[in-house]
C-alpha cells in the first residue's frame, strides 16, 4: 500500500492515500491492481478506472470517456429536489451519466424520469444508472431525444450542459480534457452555446410553474440568468460557497 501511495503521490494525486484504498478494494488481482495504478499515474481518472463515482450519496456507475459528475453539481440536485413535486416528471438533459436525474427522484416514491444525452457512449452509461430506479434514457440532440407527449408536462428540467469556453479547454485539468468527451465540456466560443438552445426551448416543455435549472459559471451566471428570462420565464440564480456551485433558475409562468 506505501508503494502505491508513492507514486499516485508523485503524480500529482492530491488524496493519494483514498486512492489507494479505492484501487486497491477494486482490484481482482495483484495484477489488475497494478494496472489500475499504472493508469491512474498517468492520468486516466480515479472514477473511470474503478468504474463508479459517489454522488449525493449513491454509487454512480462510470465508463471511459463518460462525464465524471462532480460534487459542485450535488448543489444542482439540491436545488432541483427543493422544487420536484410529488409524481412530477424531471428530465436530465445532456444527462451524462444520469447522476443528477437518479439523484433528484432518489427520495422520491412516484415520479417519471426522462434522461437525454446525444453521446451513445453516455447513454449507454446512463442507462446502467437510471433504467434501474425506472427510469428512461434516450439518445439525440437535446429536446429532439425527448418523447413528445412529454411535451409541456415537465416538472423539473436539469441541465448540466456543457459550459467551458472552447478557448478555456487546454486549461482544464488532464483529466477531464485527455478523458472526457469533448462534446461533454466545449460550450462554444462563450461557453453558452448550448444554453442558448436549452432556455430558447424550455417553456414549450416545461408545465405552467415547472422549472428549469442550469449548472452554469459565477462568470456567466448573469448571461445564463438573460438567457432564461429572455425566453420568457422568471429567473434568478443561486450560488454555493461551500461546493463552488452555481445555478441559474427558470420558472414558467402559470
Amino acid at each position: 500500500m506505501n508503494n502505491i501511495v508513492t507514486k499516485l503521490r508523485a503524480a500529482g494525486c492530491v488524496f493519494a492515500e483514498d486512492e489507494a484504498e479505492l484501487l486497491t478494494a477494486a482490484a481482482a488481482t495483484p495484477e489488475e491492481l497494478a494496472s489500475m495504478v499504472d493508469r491512474r499515474v498517468s492520468g486516466l481518472p480515479l472514477e473511470q478506472i474503478v468504474g463508479w463515482a459517489e454522488f449525493c450519496g449513491l454509487r454512480i456507475a462510470v465508463e471511459p470517456s463518460v462525464f465524471v459528475p462532480r460534487r459542485r453539481t450535488e448543489f444542482l440536485v439540491e436545488q432541483a429536489s427543493a422544487l420536484v413535486s410529488p409524481g412530477g416528471a424531471v428530465v436530465d438533459l445532456c444527462c451524462g451519466t444520469g447522476a443528477i436525474g437518479v439523484a433528484v427522484v432518489a427520495g422520491m416514491s412516484e415520479f417519471s424520469l426522462y434522461a437525454a444525452d446525444i453521446d451513445p457512449a453516455a447513454v449507454r452509461c446512463a442507462r446502467r444508472n437510471v433504467e434501474p430506479v425506472g427510469g428512461q434514457v434516450f439518445e439525440g440532440d437535446l429536446y429532439a431525444a425527448l418523447p413528445p407527449e412529454i411535451r409541456g408536462r415537465v416538472d423539473v428540467l436539469v441541465v448540466n450542459a456543457p459550459y467551458v469556453p472552447t478557448d478555456d479547454i487546454a486549461l482544464m485539468p488532464p483529466e477531464a480534457r485527455d478523458h472526457e468527451a469533448p462534446v461533454a465540456l466545449d460550450g462554444g466560443y462563450d461557453g453558452l452555446a448550448v444554453h442558448r438552445r436549452v432556455a430558447a426551448e424550455a417553456p414549450a416543455w416545461l408545465r405552467p410553474g415547472g422549472h428549469v435549472l442550469i449548472e452554469t459559471s459565477v462568470r456567466q451566471a448573469a448571461s445564463t440568468e438573460r438567457l432564461l428570462a429572455d425566453a420568457g420565464l422568471t429567473a434568478r440564480v443561486e450560488h454555493s460557497e461551500e461546493v463552488s456551485g452555481t445555478v441559474a433558475i427558470g420558472r414558467r409562468p402559470v
